[in-house]
Order: structure tokens, then sequence, then C-alpha cells
């Protein structure tokens, strides 16, 4: 068993070589800030250090290992929605023989057709009901907007003993919609795979897409132990690292380090000239590069996640304020210690 400590904000240098040495091991997608210990000890005496520092916020959260082969073969998975995230999951568990049969299920035809072409799903339907009547795992990987109704659709149809996922980048609405509104029988825990990119649709999926990425699972207090060790188990036979952490905790770390960094990219793309862009390079692309996400898919994950996206957002403004003062008084001293900060901060992420 491994943990990862998370320390926000006034960290030091040092937090910077115990993450080196921690991850020298092994290379796996940890949120900035965040510190991979492989031991108790060096848990409490690591989480002791960053409190005597004034660690902003010290949280510890355990990370799922790795135990390839450990997950029983399932009967039957279904897949709400085969895009590029349900259409890899359906990929790599056909490629890993994880499950007997992989029920793809859409609302559109082609794309159905699509994804059997490429092998995502065994059978696929545009029935809701049909589609997840068999399955024993129902994963929803449908818009954040849309994955409340389509869970609700889902608890009437599964089989008592289901469990059921999904995959949205927010949580906490999620959850809050869902209470009290599932049968008794159904289980619902939330997941969200960190890993995909711009490119949409079941045709840019891939096998391994979620080896070595991070996944975080978000039970509640009503969520059985067995269930939330079978979701980890899925996500971990699929290649993933996997966190859990309530939707509360997952809402305000992704706003930070997902949500924030792709509203920044699109207003710095929406800031620049078009004149200006015949001389855009790497730096430019590199920086702006999410920006050429789904505007409706992010739209939907902005206004879902909204309390903490503009705390993050606030965050944000006081830093650029801080520069833009740094810059306009000349400030050498100021602006270096800035531009130190977000180096360190950015190393500990690695390439």
């Amino acid at each position: 068993m491994k943990w990862i400590l998370l320390a926000r904000e006034n960290l030091g240098r040092p937090s910077y070589l115990d993450y080196r040495r921690g991850v020298a091991q092994k290379s796996i997608s940890l949120a900035p800030g965040s510190l991979l210990v492989k031991t108790r000890a060096h848990l409490l005496q690591s989480s002791a250090w960053y409190a005597a520092k004034g660690a902003a916020e010290v949280r510890i959260d355990r990370l799922v290992e790795k135990r390839r082969g450990k997950m029983r073969k399932l009967d039957t998975v279904a897949i709400l929605g085969v895009g590029l995230i349900g259409g890899s999951i359906g990929l790599a568990l056909r490629h890993r023989n994880l499950s007997r049969c992989v029920v793809g299920v859409g609302r559109s035809p082609v794309s159905l057709r699509l994804a059997r072409r490429v092998g995502a799903v065994s059978t696929t339907t545009t029935d809701i009901a049909r589609g997840v009547a068999e399955a024993e795992l129902v994963v929803v990987c449908t818009p954040v907007d849309r994955i409340v109704d389509h869970v609700l659709d889902v608890a009437q149809a599964c089989r008592r003993d289901a469990l059921v996922t999904d995959v949205g980048s927010t949580k906490s609405e999620i959850v809050a919609s869902l209470k009290g509104r599932l049968p008794n029988s159904v289980r619902f825990i939330g997941s969200h795979p960190l890993a995909g990119g711009e490119r949409a649709g079941v045709g840019s999926a891939s096998v391994d897409l979620f080896e070595n990425r991070l996944v975080v699972v978000t039970p509640t207090r009503e969520s059985k132990k067995l269930d939330c060790q079978t979701l980890a188990e899925f996500w971990t036979a699929l290649g993933a690292n996997v966190v859990s952490m309530t939707p509360r905790k997952h809402d305000q770390s992704v706003a930070s380090i997902s949500h924030l960094p792709h509203l920044l990219a699109s207003a710095l793309a929406a800031a620049t000239p078009e004149k200006s862009l015949s001389l855009a390079a790497t730096g430019f692309q590199d920086t702006t590069r999410v920006a050429a996400g789904d505007p409706d898919l992010w739209t939907q994950i902005f206004l879902s996640n909204q309390a903490p996206v503009l705390e993050a957002l606030g965050r944000l403004e006081i830093s650029l304020g801080r520069f833009r003062t740094a810059i306009d008084n000349r400030d050498t001293r100021a602006l270096k210690r800035m531009l130190t900060t977000a180096k360190r901060k950015r190393d500990v992420v690695g390439s």
C-alpha cells in the first residue's frame, strides 16, 4: 500500500526534493503539490513537516496499489456514451479480457457502428433499458449535465446487484442531485479518470488511455467498502492508479489543476490578437493546447463546479495582480521570486 500526501501552498523547496525521492522508482500522475510516500513513517514525518511549515492544506489520501489480474472477470459491462473515454474503457476491457461482453449504449447508430468496428464494444443498442439489463457494472460516460438523468434511467432498468459509476469531471453536484432518488438496491459511486485529450469520439479512443493515469473515485458515507474496492480494482485493471477522496475534495482539487488551467488557456487564446497568430510557435501552442477542447463540454464543467472554479479563479486574479504590480514597478526581486516559485511548482509535476 502507498499513500499520497497533498499539501497546497507554502511548501518550501524540501517538498520538491522529497517528491523526487518518492517517485524515483515509479512514474505516476499526481496533482501539483503531491508527494508519493511508501511507508507510514515517511507519511507521518512528511505531513508533520508540511504542517510545521504552514502549508495551507495537508491531506492524506490512500493510493490503491496496482495488482494486475486481481479483478475477477466480469460477465457484462455496459458503457453509456461510447466516446473517447467510454470507447477507451471498452477497448481496455476487451484487450485485457476483463469482461465477456461489453455493451455500448448511445443515441447515434452511426457512432455505435464505429464503436463496434474499432472493437470498443461487443454489441450496441440505442435503448438504455435493454443495454444495462444484464450488466454487473454500468459506466456512464455522457456529458456532465446529463449524468444525473442517465444514472436515474439506468437505476430503473439495471440488475439489483449492479454497480453504477460515471466519468464526470465534477462530483458534488451529481451526488447531491442523486441523493434520495435512487432505489435502495442501486449503488452509485462516482469516478473521474484524469485522462483524455482535445480529440473527441470513439475514433480517438485508445486501449492504453488509462495506463499510469490517475483515476479519482469519490465514495460517500453511504458507499459500501466492498463496492469501493470493486470499483478501484476495475480502474486498476485498466492500468490506472486510483485515489479515493470525497466529492467535495475532488471538486476543489480539480478546480485548481484541471478546470482553471483550461479557463486560463481559453482566456489567453481569446485575448490574443488575430494578427499575432501567424507568429504563434511552441510556447503559445503548449500553453493554449487545452483551449482546443469542446466548448459545450467545458461550459457544462465550469458551471457544474461553479464555486470551486470561482475560488481558484480568485487566487489566479490575485497572482496576476502581483505580477502586474511587479512589472509596473520594475520590481526585479519580486518578479524573480514569483517566477522562481512558479518554476518550482511546475518542476514538481515533471514533463
